[in-house]
């Protein structure tokens, strides 16, 4: 960690690693305690930020922001520290207690700090975590909701998560632990909802073997959608046992879709799935039907 990571509670223009004002004992009245905004940024693209919340950021005196934010568009908001505290699968990331320490830090001087978060803030953000935190440490916070990428990334690549006739609704779970994931599914009538699973991507075979173990059939329409609403937009469709032969793009984060609803993106793109594209299947196989890349 650099200087600058090290004191995010700096103020605004004081040299990185600079503990002016930050000392114990200093002279001059003590400050008065700031506050911290837990903000949701949407799935990736920074036109999905909400008015809110890119007035936060403006206004903000530090900012601590998750790995799905656009830091050139952040950065491009504020001229305040911006320190990526975000999390990603077999990376070395952030402590999650470290993160509540440094926004407890900044705002116990005086410091209005955003927790920028993708998606939504409640939803698998550990937003209520960090939330409880700052309660117990007395600082005042807020909650400003974002688009929820469980239900974005479906919708950017054409699936609904609820169909009049198909799906009357739809569960969100996580799939990073096979206990958690057969407790839901356990209390889930096969086929009977539309399942989306986050933070799955890399053990997506695994989710499908549990969702067919609880009575899934097999040829269920499923859907992996990767970095939804930026450039390395990805997405694929075909059944729910293929998932283990699907190559996906390395490094983008991802959700699956499992479900009837799926079988509405062909009618969504049915021209787009006509005419010249039927040249590419005839070449290419099915593949060029089932695979889509760039922004959605």
């Amino acid at each position: 960690m650099t200087n600058a990571e090290s004191n995010p509670a700096g103020r605004r223009g004081e040299p990185a690693g600079s503990s002016a004002g930050l000392a114990a004992g200093s002279e001059g009245p003590a400050p008065r305690t700031g506050r911290v905004s837990l903000v949701g940024a949407g799935p990736g693209d920074p036109d999905l930020w909400t008015v809110r919340a890119a007035r936060l950021v403006r206004e903000a005196d530090l900012v601590l922001y998750d790995a799905l934010v656009d830091s050139v568009a952040l950065r491009g908001l504020t001229g305040a520290p911006c320190f990526h505290v975000g999390k990603r699968a077999g990376r070395t990331s952030v402590k999650q207690e470290t993160i509540h320490k440094l926004m407890i830090r900044a705002a116990r001087h005086g410091k209005h700090v955003v927790r920028l978060k993708g998606g939504d803030p409640f939803v698998f953000g550990r937003g209520a975590e960090e939330a409880i935190a700052l309660a117990e440490a007395g600082i005042p916070f807020e909650v400003v909701p974002g688009v929820t990428t469980a239900v974005a990334a479906a919708e950017l690549a054409g699936i609904p998560v609820t169909h009049r006739g198909v799906a009357s609704g739809f569960v969100v779970l996580a799939g990073h632990t096979s206990e958690a994931l057969d407790g839901a599914l356990g209390a889930i009538a096969p086929n009977g909802l539309t399942v989306v699973v986050m933070m799955a991507v890399a053990g997506r075979a695994a989710v499908a073997a549990r969702l067919m173990a609880h009575g899934w059939a097999g040829t269920t329409p499923a859907a992996i959608v990767c970095g939804a609403s930026t450039p390395e937009a990805w997405s694929w469709t075909g059944r729910l046992n293929e998932f283990d032969q699907v190559e996906i793009p390395d490094g983008v984060a991802g959700v699956l879709i499992v479900g009837d609803v799926v079988s509405v993106r062909a009618a969504l793109f049915k021209q787009a799935l006509s005419g010249s594209s039927a040249d590419a299947t005839d070449q290419q196989g099915t593949e060029a039907r089932e695979a889509s890349y760039g922004r959605n």
